[in-house]
Formats: C-alpha cells, sequence, structure tokens
C-alpha cells in the first residue's frame, strides 16, 4: 500500500502557482453549497508518519476555504475526563455538523497503531479495535457523512531528513519531540501495523487515500483536488445507505405479544411498600459510594407508556443519591443542534465519568419506538439503530458501565383510569397532553415496536428489565430491589 507513495511526486513551484487559484475558488464554491444544502458533514481524517506534512496541510485547507466553518481538532494523550469515559467519547464530541467540515488529526485510528507497535495491546486487541473503527465510519455513512481519509507516508530516510531539518530551524525544533524520534526507531513496526490497519479499515464509503508527503506542493494538491471532486459529487448525488438490517420477526399466530404475557396483578401493600423503601434506599446509597463504584458508572434508562409511573420511580431512585454524583437527562424531541449531527450524537454529550449516574428519562430508544411509529425517520434508519444501539452500549459496559435499561408498562384499562385522575387533579393537570391521548390510539403499533425493541437490544451486558406497573409501589421496589442487584453483581 504504501510502495505507491514512494515514487517521489514533485509539482514544480509554476505549475503549482497556476493550479492553486482556481483549486481555491472551486473548493470555496463547493463549500458554500454544503452549508447551504446542510444535508451532509464533511469528515477529513489526517493521519501518517511524523514529519509528513500533516499540519502544513491542514492549515493550507484552512487556509483556501472559509475556517469560520471548518472545525479542526488535534487529539494526544487522553485527558482524565476522556480516561473516564468510553474511548469514542472524544471523537463523538468533535464531530462536525451537517454542512460543515471536520479536520481530525490523529483520530480514532491513531491510538490504536500507536498501543499495537508500543505493545500495549495484542493482536486481538487491534483486531477488535479496527471493528470498532469500522462500525463507526459504517454509522457516520450511514447518517450522510461524508468521510475522506488521508494518510501521509514518508520513506525512512526521507522521515529522518525532514525530522533533522525541522530540529534544526529555530522557529521549527519545538515540533520535533523525543517522542518522534522514539518512534522513529520503530518506523519499519509502524509501517506493518499501519499498513495493516488501512487495509482493514478501508472501505467504500470510507476508503484511505494514500499521500506520498515529500513535495509540499504535490501533498496540497492531491489533498485539495480530492476534497473538491469528493464534494461535489456528493452534491450532485444522493445518499449512500450502507447497512442492511435483518427483517423482523411475523407476529406470533396466537395475536400473544412479550408485554401481554407479562403478570399485572402483582401488588405491594403500603405498610410493606414503607419498609421496603427504606432498606433498598439505603442499599443502593451504600453501593454508590462503594470504593470499587470509583471505576465504574451506572446508567439508568426508563422508558415506558405514558401514565406509566416513571417519573415516581426515579424520584425514588435519585431519592436514595447524593446529588453531586448524579444526573437525570430528560429526552425531549430533539433540537436544531441535535438534528445536525448523527443520532446518537445527543446521548454521547450525557454519559457519565467513573463513580457518577446517569439517569435518562426516555432515551435513545425513541428512534426504535415513536420515530418508528410515528414515522418521523425512514425504514432504514431505525432498522439499522437496533445495531447502533447494541453497539453503543457494548462500548458503555466495556468502559465500566453499568447500563440497566427498564420498561414500565401497564394495561390500557390502567392507563385511561390514569389519564382521567391526571385531567381532573389539579397538579397532576400538566402531566397530560393531547400527545398523550393520540399515543393511545396507537397502542397496538406501539406494542409491536416495543416487543421487536426488546427481541434486538436486550442482552447480557445491558438487559431489559420489564416492570408490570399496575402497582405504583410494586414496580418501584422492583426498580430499587434490580439496581441493587445490578451494582452488586458488578462490584
Amino acid at each position: 500500500m504504501f510502495e505507491s507513495a514512494e515514487l517521489g511526486h514533485c509539482i514544480s513551484a509554476r505549475d503549482y502557482d497556476k493550479a492553486v487559484p482556481k483549486l481555491r475558488e472551486a473548493l470555496l464554491k463547493a463549500q458554500y453549497e454544503l452549508l447551504a444544502d446542510k444535508s451532509f458533514p464533511v469528515i477529513i481524517i489526517i493521519g501518517g508518519v511524523d514529519g509528513a506534512g500533516k499540519g502544513e496541510t491542514a492549515n493550507i485547507l484552512n487556509e483556501w476555504m472559509d475556517p469560520r466553518h471548518i472545525h479542526t481538532h488535534a487529539f494526544g494523550e487522553m485527558s482524565d475526563e476522556e480516561r473516564e469515559r468510553p474511548r469514542m467519547w472524544r471523537y463523538w464530541r468533535a464531530l462536525p455538523p451537517r454542512g460543515q467540515t471536520g479536520i481530525l488529526f490523529g483520530a480514532w485510528h491513531s491510538d490504536p497503531i500507536v498501543n499495537r507497535v508500543m505493545g500495549k495491546i495484542n493482536a486481538a486487541g487491534m483486531e477488535l479495535a479496527m471493528e470498532e473503527i469500522v462500525q463507526f465510519e459504517r454509522m457516520l455513512a450511514d447518517e450522510g457523512a461524508l468521510i475522506l481519509k488521508f494518510w501521509f507516508h514518508l520513506s525512512k530516510k526521507a522521515q529522518k531528513k525532514r525530522l533533522k531539518a525541522l530540529e534544526a530551524d529555530a522557529k521549527t525544533r519545538w515540533r520535533v519531540t523525543e517522542t518522534d524520534w522514539q518512534r522513529f526507531k520503530r518506523y519499519d513496526k509502524f509501517c506493518q501495523v499501519s499498513e495493516d490497519a488501512l487495509r482493514e479499515t478501508s472501505t467504500g464509503y470510507a476508503p484511505w487515500q494514500v499521500v506520498e508527503g515529500s513535495d509540499p506542493n504535490y501533498r496540497y494538491l492531491t489533498v485539495g483536488r480530492a476534497v473538491l471532486g469528493a464534494l461535489n459529487k456528493r452534491l450532485a448525488g444522493k445518499r449512500l445507505t450502507v447497512s442492511k438490517s435483518a427483517a423482523l420477526a411475523p407476529p406470533a399466530v396466537d395475536g400473544r405479544t412479550l408485554l401481554s404475557s407479562l403478570d399485572y396483578n402483582s401488588r405491594l401493600a403500603h405498610k410493606h411498600y414503607a419498609k421496603k423503601l427504606e432498606k433498598y434506599q439505603g442499599q443502593l446509597n451504600l453501593l454508590s459510594r462503594h470504593k470499587k463504584f470509583r471505576q465504574k458508572s451506572l446508567i439508568v434508562v426508563f422508558e415506558g407508556v405514558d401514565a406509566a409511573g416513571k417519573g415516581g420511580a426515579i424520584r425514588r431512585v435519585t431519592g436514595a443519591l447524593d446529588a453531586r454524583h448524579y444526573n437525570v437527562t430528560p429526552v425531549a424531541a430533539p433540537s436544531e443542534e441535535e438534528r445536525a449531527q448523527p443520532y446518537l450524537w445527543r446521548f454521547w454529550r450525557s454519559l457519565p465519568r467513573s463513580g457518577r449516574i446517569a439517569i435518562f428519562d426516555r432515551s435513545w430508544y425513541g428512534r426504535v419506538l415513536v420515530e418508528r411509529v410515528e414515522k418521523f425517520c425512514a425504514e432504514e434508519d431505525w432498522m439499522r439503530a437496533y445495531h447502533e444501539i447494541n453497539d453503543f452500549e457494548e462500548q458503555l459496559a466495556e468502559a465500566g458501565g453499568i447500563v440497566t435499561k427498564f420498561w414500565l408498562t401497564i394495561t390500557k384499562e390502567e392507563q385511561l383510569r390514569r389519564f382521567h385522575e391526571r385531567k381532573k387533579t389539579p397538579f397532576k393537570n400538566f402531566k397530560i397532553t393531547p400527545d398523550d391521548w393520540r399515543n393511545r390510539k396507537k397502542w397496538g403499533a406501539y406494542e409491536t415496536a416495543v416487543c421487536d425493541m426488546i427481541e434486538r437490544t436486550s442482552n447480557d451486558h445491558a438487559p431489559w428489565l420489564l416492570i408490570p406497573a399496575n402497582d405504583k409501589y410494586f414496580a418501584r421496589i422492583e426498580i430499587l430491589k434490580t439496581l441493587c442487584e445490578r451494582l452488586e453483581a458488578a462490584l
């Protein structure tokens, strides 16, 4: 792969000066068409060997285009805040919104390559990292992103010459560090690992382009023309759909569903409820302050039918916790800022640090529930969301997250009774809206969507717990007891 980049490509200053004005004009025109179109972002990944001109090329792109609409990020060593969350968290935060361009240095490919060369991960760990990258880029492409990946290469001789030249100049000496020379000593190993990584992560929707980096004129024009060509092609074409999901299972012959098979008659007397509430809230409080929990995090998802008691259950959970260590995120319709990003972006922003708790009142499952039933997104979008959600929750678990998901459900008759109670109770009026009545008319469609969701997204590291909630006391105690059991098992 790298041999083709070692041919010593060179462009004369005269040819370069002649080509640049037209290229800059065309890039600006395409950039403003992208800004007006706002249907997809452009993500430019810049990687490669030290001294191959990565920084200079990014600077040129910012010079040739309007930098106000370019988000440039360089990723170095992880901060403490980043280490306390899943590995991909910091990359999600750097994604550009639709209509804009992101230039990312040392993005998600760099850490696995460096760690493999330095012996921090083995071959199996490297393979898992490459699979994670491919899935992430597939998701970005499915969301509409135009992904352009450039790997800047230098021969060993050229890299040594380049590093020495930078070091000899007082103005650029700061750019060459001891780490650069340490990596240079492992040049052959870096080339081997990098070539394997590029081969594993070069796909039709996110291909790598290897650029010979010794001549800056060639480097700049090659990247500029590639960006322009891909951008114009995409502006003139249609969105690329990459992933296909397996067909959903047909309904049961007898009409029974997972939810209709639950026992809704479970009850708990108030006198027993008060004792159990005190017991499990106290237990939850101790577990949340356990020394081992400092290396973990707890992510609790509350979903359920309207009027099933999610709010009351959340209050009983938070009543057991230190307010400094948890956050409750109510999820409503996405804002304009959130709609300009991949669907899961807003949830990545709310992930807790180690030792903290995140409670979601509604969650990322809206895509396979309300957006599916109300047709707020295309079928291929909610169909592929099952895989994306499973991948997301797996990353949470691998980073030490204890993911616990509750579906609170009540019978249709109980829901109607609670709707009428809310309507006639002054301090509960705010809880009943026209949307609640409209959703009730689609009970069957929502039940089908819920059963599909549970079947496709319940697993060992992020199980669904189905809570029959006709009796609120019973439901609240089941939730608190389950949280304690999940924490005890993890600690």
